[in-house]
């Protein structure tokens, strides 16, 4: 049955006496600005927001059910559909697991090409949160398409490497599918040098600009204990004050090799979840540019990896990566088969929209949009 678009219900004092009218909106699941078929049940005295429920299952695909019934590599695809703006993020996470399991050794070479594709992600993935963000605070055309512009360029990288701009099955366990060309590393290398430009150029039109600072600071507030309560990660938990990313916690791949900060807010508002990301985007120029010069030559797969066959021992283990949302984790149980016995996501998009509430309460309806757009979630990834 679809929901009521909206109803009013009656506001009571503490002896039951009528005090007003609550008005209950439910917003989606097809409002254009929600990122996804996703909807949200909010109940608002005037304009303020005294109570909001996200509903979600609308996109529910049977991804890990379907991961239990198929070999490991088969799977490998699938990763690709959970945030589609991640496609090689997700492809790491989950061979980073099933090396794990399997003892798999990823050579040197192929670890430094997954670096840049990481970090390349990233770029992309926050360049164009921050178009969408900006977009559904009004600006219509200009800071989306100025994001859409560059993140077209990193696609053309992703594509010519992998046959794929979006979903690209890149990653292999032991790792990756096809080497790179000292062209493409060139061309890379051009398109980092110029990120810089453009990130100057975007920060001077939006940083100080009064209707961003007007919408974003103050809004969307909630405390650092609830953030780490609530196991929120990535650029929310950053933006809370807390120094924690997983490539310096964990130190997976070669991270450890890298010069990069951990950028932090003071604040936990919308602007600093914006600022955060920004200095992320930084970073990331900062590793592209170390990883690329330092890229060594040799073989892109271990050659103990079997593609066919491939029956990893019996055990379980979890595996996680700092992917650009937050924390993506894999959690899988081998029986010795050639399917996963069982096979878990932990999706940075879920996880982090289980505050979208604690952030709306007391705001105005007209920033509920704004604040869900802050939290930047994939529906692919929260309904799997």
């Amino acid at each position: 049955m679809p929901p009521k678009s909206f109803e009013v219900t009656s506001k009571l004092d503490a002896d039951g006496a009528p005090l007003g009218e609550l008005l209950e909106v439910s917003m989606g699941p097809h409002h254009p600005s929600t990122h996804g078929v996703f909807r949200m049940d909010v109940t608002l005295d005037g304009e303020t927001v005294v109570k909001l429920k996200p509903v979600f299952g609308y996109l529910h695909r049977n991804h890990e059910k379907i991961g239990e019934n198929i070999s490991y590599l088969a799977t490998m695809p699938y990763t690709d559909r959970l945030d589609y703006f991640c496609s090689m993020t997700n492809n790491w996470a989950y061979a980073l697991t099933i090396e794990k399991l399997a003892g798999l050794q990823v050579p040197e070479r192929a670890e430094y090409i997954r670096v840049i594709m990481a970090e390349l992600t990233r770029l992309q993935n926050h360049t164009s949160l921050i178009g969408f963000f900006v977009q559904d605070m009004g600006a219509l055309g200009t800071p989306l398409m100025y994001a859409f512009r560059e993140r077209e360029k990193i696609l053309d990288l992703f594509e010519e490497v992998s046959g794929a701009r979006l979903m690209c099955n890149y990653m292999r366990f032991g790792g990756v599918r096809v080497d790179v060309s000292d062209d493409w590393i060139a061309r890379t290398k051009k398109i980092v040098a110029d990120y810089g430009r453009f990130l100057d150029e975007f920060e001077t039109f939006l940083n100080e600009n009064e209707i961003l600072l007007g919408r974003t600071q103050g809004v969307g507030v909630i405390s650092k204990e609830l953030t780490v309560n609530a196991s929120i990660s990535g650029p929310l938990l950053r933006a809370a004050g807390v120094n924690y990313d997983i490539r310096k916690v964990d130190k997976y791949g070669i991270y450890s090799r890298f010069e990069f900060k951990v950028p932090l807010g003071e604040h936990n508002d919308v602007y600093d979840r914006y600022m955060v990301r920004v200095l992320e985007m930084r970073e990331s120029i900062k590793i592209l540019n170390q990883s690329l010069v330092g890229i060594p030559a040799g073989p892109i797969m271990d050659p103990k990896a079997k593609l066919r066959g491939f029956r990893p021992k019996a055990g379980e283990v979890y595996g996680r990566i700092e992917a650009p949302k937050g924390e993506l984790g894999f959690y899988v149980i081998s029986d010795g088969s050639p399917n996963p016995y069982r096979y878990r996501i932990r999706p940075p998009s879920y996880i982090n929209l289980t505050v979208l509430e604690d952030m709306c309460l007391g705001q105005k309806i007209a920033d509920v949009i704004v604040i869900l757009g802050s939290v930047d979630i994939v529906l692919g990834e929260v309904d799997r």
